[in-house]
């Protein structure tokens, strides 16, 4: 049911990126005409790209702007040579209304700036190259022209002046009207144009341990690396593709010439009597059929713009003897028997023009300009060369149409550039980057704290529902499984560990049993030190004191330890451990020596499970055993530690275990009151106690009084359960 509805969903959001990749080439087009039938001197066929930009994003308006000089192109070609222009406005649009640009009035002058910047340098260089170098037709020619002949600015400046001018009025209006249109929009109808394609749910950035987000570390995103693969490659094919195809131009533009110049030479060798050339050099113009000649040699220079003279020269040791040159427009031409130099281009053919022989078209850049000159001789019926007719060809008319060629390969190179680099983008973007970033986002987030949220790590992850059909999918199946995997692993773990535990805590409660069992006196009073212990850890952190140290964690540690502190005890004699009297000096001083017992004891465990760690578990409980017994003011035992040289679980300890030990009955004893025995913690603040912790017991006597309460009854429940078996 889910695909069903995201079939559906994609469905109706790719029909409406259609329709409105329909309206935006239809305004497009509908704004070309109307420019064009008004000859105004405005273009208006970017409005669709913005409007197509401000409610679909990239894609739509790419495809808008491509087809739209395509389209148009079918009745003017010379349109579908800006389309890469018309393309990077799009793109420039759709980034502009991404970052809500076309909702704010303060901000729509950046696009139309942008917009008219784009457009007018680089139509002005398309312009420019396309129309032979010089200002052309246009609808900003009339203003270039203005510019260049009234204000005298050079003509390129006068067509970019004009240009940026031209776009800019263009683009206020457009812009304006693609506004006006987004606002009269209702947001319910604008929202299903937005395409899928390029604007998805951000992802959030991912951080190291430190907090820092991951991506200020990296040198390089894929997104970048994938426009510099794939423009580096564009680049590349195009530079090989453009100079192999502009060098074929060139020769092939060459050759045509060269043909042209041939053609000339071989109708004009049928205008001129080749018996007469002696004559001719010798009285010139008034030799019969002279002016005949030169005229159709005038004839046939003036019959096309790319021919620059049209002559005849009988070649000799000292020179080119002159038989016709025509006059042109910019330079006269010589009399007939006049000498010419040789050029220097010609010294490597001169034997065979001295032999009269043909010769290749030579190429030549001296004193008439860059030149392509044809050669061939005029024969008599002999078959000897009287002379040679020559046909020069402007190179700088082959230049230009190569420049025009290569603008036009380029111009259209950077319209499939576009393509191609958008697609890329696009394509890496929904299928690597996006899938990519969601699988590192939701793995990034996952809890495995509670079972609960291990789950739901599996839940997250498989919600992604990742579909590229690629190694992409494989990856995400691959982690799919690997968290389900994990989950399980950590859960079986989780009751093991659990298991542990329980075993640890039933070790732990045993052995304080067993040293319960040896020392008559100990009775209930490892539980109930616990449970005091417990209560002053709660109230200081309550009042958020030694919150560096008090943790959930030394809690838990400390309460279930506290049955350890007197473990020491097992290796006290029976016969002192057990004394219904006083204690001698000698006695007392082998009870004290419990403390050192039960932190060796407790030292040689973390020996043997490795626990080292000074906030392990066992460690806490070595504190307990060996410093329970020190005192605020250095005079305990068995170190004579002071203040906060004594670690905190003892000094907690030492107001719960002697508050136990005086309100407690024992063989050689009464058991105090409460009153009393609070009296004498209170008198102990300062010197056998922390002040602090003494003062936050105190200041919980409710609680206190209602644990040794509880602890009391319990001990009796015990009792009488003891007489019944």
């Amino acid at each position: 049911m889910k695909d069903i509805k995201t079939y559906i969903h994609n469905h109706q959001k790719l029909s409406y990126t259609v329709l409105l990749c329909v309206m935006g080439l239809c305004i497009n087009f509908i704004g070309y005409k109307i420019a064009h039938y008004f000859d105004l001197p405005l273009y208006l066929d970017i409005i669709g790209n913005a409007l197509s930009a401000a409610l679909g994003g990239y894609i739509p308006a790419f495809i808008v702007g491509l087809f739209t000089n395509l389209i148009n192109g079918l009745s003017n070609y010379y349109t579908a040579y800006y389309s890469f222009i018309s393309m990077l406005i799009a793109i420039s649009a759709a980034w502009f209304a991404q970052r809500g640009y076309f909702d704010r009035l303060s901000t729509l002058p950046i696009i139309i700036v942008t917009f008219a910047l784009i457009g007018g340098i680089f139509g002005t260089m398309l312009n420019w190259v396309l129309n032979g170098f010089w200002i052309g037709e246009g609808s900003a020619s009339g203003l270039a022209y203005y510019f260049s002949v009234v204000r005298g600015i050079p003509p390129f400046y006068s067509l970019l002046l004009a240009d940026l001018l031209v776009d800019f009025f263009d683009k206020t209006i457009s812009v304006i009207i693609t506004v006006a249109i987004v606002k009269l929009l209702p947001e319910s109808f604008k929202s299903k144009f937005y395409f899928f394609g390029f604007r998805k749910t951000k992802v959030a950035p991912l951080e190291d341990e430190e907090g820092r987000p991951i991506s200020d570390r990296k040198k390089m995103s894929l997104r970048t690396k994938v426009v510099l693969l794939v423009s580096g490659a564009c680049i590349i094919i195009a530079s090989f593709v453009s100079g192999i195809s502009y060098k074929q131009y060139r020769t092939g533009a060459v050759d045509q010439q060269i043909y042209i110049a041939r053609s000339i030479l071989h109708i004009a060798a049928k205008n001129i009597d080749a018996e007469k050339i002696e004559e001719y050099l010798v009285f010139g113009e008034d030799a019969e059929g002279y002016r005949e000649s030169e005229r159709q040699l005038k004839t046939l220079m003036d019959s096309a713009d790319n021919i620059e003279y049209v002559y005849a020269y009988k070649v000799e040791p000292d020179g080119c003897h002159v038989v016709f040159d025509p006059d042109t427009a910019d330079t006269p031409g010589e009399d007939p028997g006049t000498v010419i130099p040789f050029d220097e281009a010609f010294m490597k053919v001169l034997p065979k023009l001295l032999a009269g022989e043909p010769i290749d078209p030579v190429i030549s850049n001296e004193r008439y300009g860059w030149l392509l000159s044809v050669y061939e001789p005029l024969r008599d019926k002999e078959g000897r060369c009287r002379c040679y007719l020559c046909v020069d060809v402007n190179m700088n008319y082959i230049a230009i149409t190569g420049y025009q060629f290569l603008a036009r390969v380029i111009s259209l190179f950077f319209g499939v550039f576009i393509v191609l680099l958008t697609l890329a983008i696009w394509l890496a973007e929904q299928n690597i980057i996006l899938p990519v970033n969601r699988i590192a986002e939701t793995a990034s987030q996952f809890d495995y704290s509670t079972e609960d949220s291990r789950y739901e790590n599996v839940s997250t992850i498989a919600a992604l529902d990742i579909r590229t059909g690629d190694e992409i999918e494989n990856l995400y199946n691959a982690i799919v499984r690997t968290t389900k995997d994990t989950v399980k692993f950590i859960g079986e773990m989780k009751e093991q560990e659990d298991k542990i535990n329980k075993l640890q805590t039933g070790l732990i409660l045993v052995l304080a049993d067993t040293v319960e069992q040896r020392d008559q006196c100990t009775g209930d009073h490892v539980q109930k030190t616990a449970a005091y212990a417990e209560l002053i850890m709660e109230e200081l952190q309550r009042r958020n004191m030694y919150t560096d140290v008090i943790t959930e964690e030394f809690k838990k540690n400390v309460t279930l330890t506290a049955a350890l502190h007197d473990v020491g005890k097992i290796k006290v004699p029976d016969r002192i451990l057990n004394k219904p009297g006083k204690l001698t000096d000698e006695e007392f001083a082998d009870m004290k020596r419990h403390a050192v017992y039960g932190g060796r004891i407790i030292r040689k465990a973390i020996r043997l499970i490795g626990d080292a760690d000074s906030g392990g578990y066992f460690a806490d409980a070595s504190n307990l055993a060996r410093y329970h017994h020190e005192k605020w003011n250095g005079m305990g035992y068995p170190e004579g530690l002071k203040g906060e040289e004594i670690p905190l679980a003892a000094r907690i300890m030492a107001v719960a275990d002697v508050f136990d030990a005086l309100v407690s009955e024992r063989p050689y004893k009464k058991g105090f009151s409460f009153e009393k025995a609070m009296s004498i913690i209170e008198e102990g603040s300062g010197s056998h106690f922390d002040p602090t912790i003494a003062t936050v017991f105190l200041e919980a006597g409710d609680k206190v009084r209602e644990i040794m309460t509880r602890q009391e009854k319990k001990l009796e429940d015990d009792d009488e359960e003891d007489e019944d078996i």
